[in-house]
């Protein structure tokens, strides 16, 4: 049935990296890896991303998003996974999102990124996304659409979303709200060739 919770797995291995679900027991620690994750990058992440409150990094907040995280990607509502490299797990460099989520005839999320700026140029985020899309074409997740924004001065990921066959659709004006104005954004997506239709459609 189109509504039921996605069967996303929780951990995916690719030749460099693991991306893990959100975890928010504290002995795995992954509160702390997120929150030096966003401390590192904070100068690095501000110029792409929307306003945030004062706390919104602190261990208390963070340790709220975990649980909100676990909870919906259990649920099928949302799927994040924390990235880290695959010989030092406990560390987070990145993160890669589904939200928005919605079934019916839409089938379809909005898809969100990010990568530590001392992890970027070998490909690191080519080689994550890779792996969400197809995770997210498979049956467990069964999307028909992935759409993306992308601000036109972000060359980098302009680069990746070209690279993984995503279409440009053209400019949604004053999108988002980011660094201190209005923003234009690129929309972009890409469609599941392999979509499995409900039966009853």
């Amino acid at each position: 049935m189109p509504n039921e919770p996605s069967r996303a797995r929780p951990r995916i291995a690719t030749p460099r990296l693991l991306l893990l679900a959100p975890d928010p027991d504290p002995a795995q620690g992954q509160a702390r890896a997120v929150a030096e994750f966003y401390t590192r990058n904070r100068a690095h992440f501000a110029p792409w991303d929307p306003p945030l409150p004062a706390d919104d990094n602190t261990p208390e907040a963070i340790q709220g998003r975990l649980m909100t995280g676990a909870a919906a990607f259990t649920a099928g509502q949302a799927h994040r996974w924390w990235l880290a490299l695959a010989d030092e797990p406990g560390r987070v460099i990145g993160s890669v999102h589904l939200s928005n989520l919605a079934r019916g005839p839409f089938q379809s999320c909005t898809l969100g990124y990010a990568l530590d700026v001392a992890a970027q140029g070998g490909g690191l985020m080519h080689e994550a996304l890779a792996a969400v899309i197809a995770e997210a074409f498979a049956p467990g997740i069964n999307l028909h659409r992935i759409q993306a924004g992308v601000r036109p001065e972000n060359s980098r990921s302009l680069a990746v979303l070209a690279r993984l066959g995503f279409a440009d659709e053209g400019l949604a004006r004053d999108y988002l709200y980011i660094d201190g104005a209005w923003r234009d954004h690129r929309m972009f997506a890409v469609t599941n060739p392999a979509f499995i239709q409900p039966a009853f459609w």
